[in-house]
């Protein structure tokens, strides 16, 4: 049974870990209130006054350690193998995706709401939905007691997540992130359209398209100048000497020369 976790830090899984315990300890040294609200996701701000870098920067604002703990340890334990497989760029990008991406959905829902979003749990939940379904038999111990398949954990978390928020409790937990980071994960993993690189994809295709058009054109010109050429160095033949060509076959093989000179160069 393994765990799912390797030796040391992957860069991204570092990088993480220190963006978001160098911005906790900023709210432990300053006014953690003001930085809630202003960095902290609040929908009607971004209605209202268009903060809308807040879809982005909530996710490293943390209400308590124990907050901040857990989310942390959870990236760490599931993230690192995703990172070890995909690499350290398509890691942190799937991970920002995710973040952003239950930060909108999270915004929608609640539009005219003026409570704070903070944390990385949308962005974490994303991490743990790839987990599951890149290593859905993969073992973890409830409270390092109890061993459980990762797909089925994933599987209650998300079933208690959609219940928490359809019964709307007012436990303080933002089950809308949650559930939207894991709806954003899986749609990321499933469709090339969430992926970053595919947006670009077509307009690639187009590029490609429109330079090897212009090769073949080209192409077809450079063919059609040698033809040029063969004709006018069959006429010297013919003629006795390049003096007996008429002007327009010696400006034939002026440009021809010029043309290859130039390529040359």
């Amino acid at each position: 049974m393994q765990f799912g976790i390797q030796r040391g830090l992957t860069p991204a899984i570092k990088g993480l870990l220190i963006a978001n315990g160098g911005v906790y300890l900023l709210q432990m040294l300053t006014s953690s209130s003001a930085i809630i609200q202003n960095f902290g996701l609040v929908p009607s701000a971004i209605l209202n006054h268009f903060y809308i870098w807040q879809v982005f920067t909530y996710m490293f604002v943390h209400g308590g350690f124990f907050h901040i703990l857990f989310n942390m340890f959870a990236l760490w334990m599931f993230g690192t193998d995703l990172e070890r497989q995909w690499g350290t760029r398509e890691f942190l990008k799937f991970y920002l995706v995710t973040g952003i991406g239950a930060g909108i959905i999270t915004f929608l829902l609640t539009i005219y709401s003026s409570i704070p979003t903070i944390g990385a749990s949308g962005a974490v939940f994303g991490v743990l939905v790839a987990f599951a379904v890149l290593y859905p038999n993969r073992m973890v111990y409830i409270y390092f007691l109890f061993p459980v398949k990762v797909k089925y954990l994933v599987m209650v978390l998300i079933a208690i997540g959609i219940l928490a928020a359809w019964r709307n409790d007012g436990d303080g937990i933002s089950h809308f992130t949650h559930l939207g980071g894991a709806l954003i994960g899986y749609l990321y993993l499933k469709s090339d359209w969430w992926r970053l690189g595919a947006i670009f994809r077509p307009f690639q295709k187009m590029r490609f398209k429109r330079k090897t058009r212009v090769k073949i054109k080209h192409n077809r010109k450079q063919a059609q100048l040698m033809d040029e050429v063969d004709r006018v160095l069959d006429r010297i033949t013919e003629l006795g000497g390049y003096d007996n060509l008429s002007e327009k076959d010696k400006k034939v093989l002026d440009d021809a020369s010029k043309k290859l000179s130039n390529k040359k160069d």
